[in-house]
């Protein structure tokens, strides 16, 4: 009878065939090849067999507008994405705390996803019409107005620095070369449509007795924020499902 180790003899068998096989350079590498071959064939390929009708798509999900570009853009720039998430799981906690959880269709014209990695703050991705345009107003200069015992930092330098539409026409031109449907791409229509977004918020934050101007960052952040989980809400709604 052997007195040999069956994990021993296992992992010298294992090292006899790897030596082996690294020992002939041209079939390892053949061999290497078509592993990577076969890994990118089965990640590239539905990307171009894949048509409308095969993947979950909606209709009622449009593209950002420019000023929730600009917000998006300042969402990003401040490490938004850091301390919130941007993916309610389906789980019974989540969906009773967050509301419906997320479809894959909702990101559809989301360049780059924001689903965040961890949670210090809540799930952002049903946060649009929850709370008003002036409660995100004085969230962003002081948390704990709104939110008494948040760690979240001030954000003042929103209410005093201004987007620039010119670099907002930048960013929606990029978009559109990634795909994204703008009917509209030119600085004058950006600057256009930014400006009448932002008046719209503006009125609303001066029924609360707060002046600010469209073209405030603070205004741009509170339209992008505003705007999440909005039209996913309805097209849950359309698919029979959602709150």
């Amino acid at each position: 009878m052997s007195n040999e180790n069956p994990q021993q003899s296992e992992k010298a068998y294992g090292q006899f065939h790897r030596r082996m096989l690294e020992g002939k350079a041209a079939v390892f590498a053949i061999a290497t090849t078509v592993a990577i071959s076969i890994g990118g064939i089965v990640e590239i390929v539905p990307m171009f067999t894949a048509s409308s009708a095969s993947w979950e798509r909606a209709d009622h999900i449009t593209p950002y507008t420019p000023l929730e570009v600009a917000g998006r853009d300042i969402y990003i720039r401040e490490g938004c994405y850091l301390c919130h998430s941007q993916m309610v799981r389906p789980m019974r906690a989540e969906i009773l705390r967050y509301g419906e959880w997320t479809r894959a269709a909702e990101y559809q014209y989301d360049r780059p996803f924001l689903l965040g990695s961890r949670r210090l703050g809540p799930d952002l991705q049903r946060e649009g019409g929850k709370y008003p345009d002036a409660w995100h107003y004085e969230h962003m200069r002081d948390p704990r107005t709104t939110s008494p015992g948040s760690v979240m930092p001030p954000y003042p330098w929103l209410h005093r620095s201004k987007v620039d539409p010119s670099d907002i026409g930048a960013s929606v031109r990029a978009l559109a070369k990634a795909g994204t449907p703008y009917a509209a791409t030119d600085d004058a229509s950006v600057a256009s449509s930014m400006q009448a977004q932002g008046t719209t918020i503006t009125q609303s934050l001066s029924t609360s007795g707060i002046t600010a101007a469209w073209d405030d960052e603070i205004v741009a952040l509170i339209a992008y924020l505003q705007r999440l989980g909005v039209e996913g809400r309805t097209y849950l709604q359309s698919q029979g499902g959602g709150q």
